[in-house]
């Protein structure tokens, strides 16, 4: 679940000049327009869903990449296997959101032509919230998956053991139904990197065993996965049930990594990911208001389901982040106080503008 974020009274940014400010500074890091505008706006787009350690707290990691040459700044991607409803893409180490928006689009034209489309990318560079490249293509009725997996590290140890084999390995769905989308984007670890390196460093610790220790027990503290000697996240379903997180990573792993045909069998090349994105367009199917109607009905239905004490109502995935999108198209976004700190002196040394804040 998204955390808030930020604390109340902390300043607000209008969207239009937050995602300016990023394309500014990817710019001003020799990032190529284009890549630079829509890579910008896919990071925001993070931050206005609420998921904060996977928007515009990325962009200091992403600009050192540009720097020290890890990502590249401008190029294109070579399609190596091409065929009617599939591609295979080497992303050069390009910006991977840039990667990604251009793969649901190509994926979109094949589904649109032919039902589905599925293009897998390889050599890529981190890809961000994968929620964020979910609501435009199922807005337009069609139906798009999102896998990713950077097979140059670890951190997930298999159910039953210790020793990290896999990353949280997400996985995100865009469903459309009769009104607004429904917009799944889980990790198939019971939690992800970012947001245990944001509890350890504020010395928090989870409100669960979401973690193992070097010796194999249970933990609450998120630095037993990131300090000596390191034990690992676990998978989804923890200690009990971690063997179906498990067995969800190990697909997620066959539908990067695997299609991709560069994964962890290969040397590591640095932060990045290998990428899965598949559109389905239901019109090739039993049609789109068919569709709309099995999802309208599971929608209505779980509305209708009765909470459980302490809940107020049950909403559906996607629900609460496209009402933090809209709050914050209204109001302005108020980002997590730890990420403006640590853009403002990247801007300063490149002299690009800070974002005014909000009235």
């Amino acid at each position: 679940m998204p955390e808030p974020t930020a604390s109340v009274g902390a300043p607000r940014y209008r969207v239009a000049e937050l995602v300016a400010f990023a394309e500014n500074l990817y710019r001003a890091h020799g990032m190529r327009e284009d890549i630079a505008a829509t890579s910008a706006r896919v990071l925001v787009e993070g931050d206005l869903l609420g998921h904060s350690t996977h928007g515009l707290a990325l962009l200091p990691g992403y600009l050192k990449a540009l720097s020290d040459g890890t990502m590249r700044n401008a190029g294109e991607p070579v399609v190596e296997n091409q065929r009617t409803v599939s591609e295979l893409w080497h992303g050069q180490r390009l910006s991977g959101l840039w990667l990604t928006v251009r793969a649901v689009a190509t994926a979109s034209a094949m589904a649109r032509a032919h039902g589905t489309g599925t293009v897998v990318i390889k050599h890529a560079h981190h890809i961000a919230c994968l929620a964020a490249y979910l609501e435009a293509p199922a807005r337009d009725g069609l139906m798009v998956v999102v896998q990713s997996s950077d097979p140059c590290t670890a951190s997930v140890a298999p159910h039953g053991g210790i020793t990290p084999i896999m990353t949280p390995n997400p996985i995100a769905v865009g469903i459309p139904t009769g009104s607004d989308p429904i917009m799944i984007d889980i990790s198939s670890s019971i939690t992800a990197n970012g947001p245990s390196q944001r509890m350890m460093k504020e010395g928090r610790r989870a409100p669960g065993i979401w973690y193992v220790d070097h010796d194999g027990h249970g933990s609450t503290d998120p630095a037993v996965a990131f300090t000596e000697p390191k034990g690992a996240l676990l998978p989804l379903g923890g200690l009990d049930a971690g063997h179906k997180g498990f067995g969800l990573g190990l697909m997620i792993e066959a539908m990067t990594g695997g299609l991709a045909g560069f994964g962890r069998a290969d040397p590591p090349e640095g932060w990045g990911a290998t990428v899965f994105v598949q559109v389905i367009d239901p019109e090739a199917f039993g049609g789109h208001a068919a569709f709309a109607r099995q999802a309208d009905q599971l929608r209505d239905a779980s509305h209708a389901s009765r909470p459980r004490p302490g809940v107020e109502r049950v909403r559906l995935p996607g629900e609460g982040g496209l009402a933090r999108k809209a709050r914050h198209l209204r109001d302005g976004v108020a980002l997590h106080p730890s990420i403006m700190p640590a853009l403002r002196p990247l801007a300063v040394e490149r002299r690009v503008p800070l974002p005014a804040e909000a009235p």
